[in-house]
C-alpha cells in the first residue's frame, strides 16, 4: 500500500467515520431522546416511535442514495463527499440545541424528524461514494482489503458515539446528563464537521471517475440508465435482495438490537449495556479487514454466505444466552412461571403502534397486555369466550384486568378506571415479584464476560457480511453509473430492511408477547438473501472494474 493509497483510504475512512458517528448518536440515547421529545405518549408506545423517529432517518435514506448518486456519477465524487457531510453535521449540531416537547410541544418531534430526515438523506449519498471512491483507488486483487476499511467506519462511528456518550454521563452524572447533558455528544460534533470538511478539501477526485470524465464517457442519465434499463436494474435488484437486506438485518440485530434488547427488554443499565457493547465492537472491528482481506482470495460469496447462515442458525440461542447473562432471574422466572393472557380475542387491540397513546387502550385484554410488555414479561395467549373479561395468570394465581372509561373531553381515563388500572398495574407488578420476576437486572448477577463473548459473536457475524460487501457492490456495476446503482441497493436494503429491523421487532414483540419473538424478523429475510445470494449471486473478486460492462452482458464489452 503506497502513501498516496493510505491517505485516501485515511481520508474517506475518517469523514465517514465522522457522518456514522452523527448518524448513530441518536440510536445510543434512544431511551433518552424518547422521554424528551415523546413524554406525550406512554411508555411503550413513545420507545417504539423513538424508534420510529430513528428509522425515519433510515427510510429517506434510498432518495438521498438517488440524489446524491446521480450527482456523484455526473459531478464527481469529491463534492459530493462535501455536501453529503456538511448536511449530517450542521443536522446533528441542531439536534444538541432543540427544545424538548416540555418547552414546545408537538413541535419538539416533528422538527426531530426532519432533522433525521435530513441525515438520512445525507447518509444516502455517503456510504456509496467512500466505497466507490476508495474501490476505484484500489489495486485489482486487494479491493476486498481496501474497501474493508470503510466498512469499519459504520462501527468505529457506533464505537466512538458509545465512547463519548459514556464519557459525558461518566463526567456530569446520570441526573444531570438525564436532563440536559445528552445535549453535549450532539454539540461537540461541529468540531469533527470541520475536520470532516478540511480533509475531504484536500482529496483529489477518483482516478476512473477522472478517465472517464477526460475521455468524455460521463453518463448524462445516470438514474435513468442504472433504473430504466433491465440489465442494469436486474443487478441493482440481485444486489438488493441477494446481498444487501441480509447483510443489513444482521448489522442491526448484532448491534443495536442487541443494545436494546438488553437496555429495555433485560432492564440493564443503559452505561453497563453500552460499555460492554463498546468492548464487543474494539474486538470485532478488525475483523471487518479480515474478512475483506480474505474475500479477495476464497471470493466474496463465500464468506457472506456462511456469515448468513451462522446468524441463521443461532440468533435464538444467542439471544436466551444474553438474557440468561444478563438477568439471570428474568430467565429462571420464565422457564419456571408460565404466564398466560386469556381474552377474548376481538377485544385485542395491534400492540405495536407507534402512535397510540395510553387511553387507545381501553379494553381489558389491552391493559393487560400493555402492562406486561412495560414489565418485559413473556407470555402465550389463550382464547376466552365473546364478551369475557381478560385474564392474567401467573401460575397459580389469576388477576382480571379491568375495563376503561374515558372522562366526557375523551382525553384521558376516567377516575374509576384510572384507579382501577393503577390497582391492577400494582397488584400484577406484585404478583410478578413473588413470581421471581425482577423489575431490573441485579448487577451483582450479570456475567459481563458472557455477554461480551455473545456480543461479539454477533459483531463477527456482521463482518463477515459487511466486510467484502462494498467490493461485491462495486464490483457489479461499471463506474459510469456505480455510484448511483450501488448506492440505492445498499440504502434500501439498510435503510429499510436493516434500519426499521429494530422498530419491526419490538413491535412484533409488543403484539405477541413473547420477547424473543421480534427474531423472526432478521431471520426471515436472512434466509431470502441466503437463498438469492445462493442461486442468483456470481463470484465477483476477479471482475475488471474499468470495464464498460461487466459479466453480466451478454457481449462483455471492454
Amino acid at each position: 500500500m503506497t502513501a498516496g493509497e493510505r491517505k485516501v483510504i485515511f481520508a474517506s475512512s475518517l469523514g465517514t467515520v465522522f457522518e456514522w458517528y452523527d448518524f448513530y448518536l441518536y440510536g445510543s440515547l434512544a431511551g433518552i431522546i424518547a422521554k424528551q421529545f415523546f413524554s406525550g405518549l406512554d411508555p411503550t408506545s413513545g420507545f417504539i416511535f423513538a424508534l420510529l423517529a430513528f428509522a425515519a432517518g433510515f427510510i429517506v435514506r434510498p432518495f438521498g442514495a438517488l440524489i446524491f448518486g446521480r450527482f456523484g456519477d455526473m459531478v464527481g465524487r469529491k463534492y459530493t463527499f462535501l455536501i453529503t457531510i456538511l448536511i449530517m453535521g450542521s443536522s446533528t449540531f441542531i439536534v444538541g440545541i432543540l427544545p424538548s416537547y416540555a418547552s414546545i410541544g408537538m413541535a419538539a418531534p416533528i422538527l426531530l424528524i426532519v432533522l433525521r430526515m435530513a441525515q438520512g438523506l445525507a447518509l444516502g449519498g455517503e456510504y456509496g461514494g467512500a466505497a466507490t471512491y476508495v474501490a476505484e483507488h484500489a489495486p485489482q486483487n486487494k479491493r476486498g482489503a481496501y474497501t474493508s476499511w470503510i466498512q469499519t467506519t459504520a462501527t468505529l462511528g457506533l464505537f466512538l458515539s458509545l465512547v463519548v456518550i459514556l464519557g459525558v454521563r461518566t463526567y456530569l452524572g446520570e441526573a444531570v446528563f438525564a436532563d440536559w447533558g445528552w445535549r453535549v455528544p450532539f454539540l461537540v460534533s461541529i468540531l469533527l464537521l470541520g475536520v470532516s470538511v478540511w480533509i475531504r478539501l484536500s482529496m483529489n477526485e477518483s482516478p476512473a471517475f477522472q478517465k472517464m470524465k477526460d475521455e468524455g464517457t460521463i453518463s448524462q442519465a445516470p438514474l435513468s440508465e442504472s433504473f430504466g434499463e433491465w440489465k442494469n436494474l436486474k443487478v441493482v435488484l440481485l444486489g438488493l435482495f441477494g446481498l444487501v437486506a441480509g447483510q443489513a438485518v444482521i448489522w442491526y440485530t448484532g448491534q443495536f438490537y442487541a443494545l436494546f434488547f438488553l437496555t429495555s427488554v433485560l432492564k440493564v443499565d443503559s452505561t453497563t449495556a453500552n460499555m460492554m457493547v463498546a468492548v464487543a465492537l474494539m474486538i470485532g472491528t478488525p475483523f471487518f479487514v479480515i474478512f475483506g482481506t480474505l474475500s479477495d482470495r476464497v471470493g466474496r460469496k463465500p464468506i457472506i454466505l456462511l456469515g448468513l447462515a451462522l446468524a441463521a442458525l443461532t440468533y435464538f440461542s444467542l439471544f436466551r444466552e444474553l438474557t440468561e447473562a444478563a438477568n439471570p432471574d428474568l430467565s429462571k422466572a420464565q422457564a419456571s412461571v408460565r404466564l398466560v393472557v386469556k381474552a377474548d380475542p376481538v377485544t385485542c387491540s395491534f400492540q405495536g403502534s407507534p402512535i397510540a397513546r395510553e387511553i387507545d387502550f381501553t379494553s381489558s385484554c389491552d391493559i393487560a397486555k400493555r402492562a406486561l410488555a412495560q414489565s418485559a414479561a413473556s407470555y402465550v395467549n389463550e382464547t376466552l369466550p365473546s364478551g369475557s373479561s381478560s385474564v392474567v395468570k401467573i401460575g397459580d394465581k389469576e388477576l382480571f384486568a379491568p375495563n376503561a372509561m374515558l372522562n366526557a373531553d375523551g382525553n384521558k381515563f376516567d377516575a374509576s378506571s384510572a384507579q382501577a388500572i393503577a390497582d391492577f398495574k400494582a397488584d400484577l407488578k406484585a404478583a410478578l415479584v413473588e413470581a421471581g420476576y425482577p423489575t431490573k437486572a441485579d448487577p451483582e448477577k450479570i456475567n459481563h464476560v458472557k455477554i461480551v463473548i455473545i456480543l461479539t459473536i454477533l459483531v463477527i457475524y456482521v463482518t463477515m457480511v459487511y466486510g467484502p460487501i462494498a467490493a461485491t457492490l462495486v464490483e457489479l456495476f461499471p463506474t459510469r453509473i456505480r455510484y448511483s446503482s450501488m448506492s440505492l441497493a445498499y440504502h434500501i436494503g439498510n435503510g429499510w430492511f436493516g434500519g426499521l429491523m429494530p422498530t419491526i421487532a419490538f413491535a412484533m414483540v409488543a403484539q405477541n408477547g413473547d420477547i424473543y419473538f421480534g427474531l423472526w424478523y432478521p431471520i426471515a429475510i436472512i434466509a431470502m438473501t441466503f437463498l438469492i445470494g445462493l442461486f442468483f449471486i456470481r463470484e465477483t473478486k476477479d471482475v475488471d472494474i474499468y470495464a464498460k460492462y461487466l459479466y453480466w452482458h451478454p457481449n462483455k464489452i471492454k
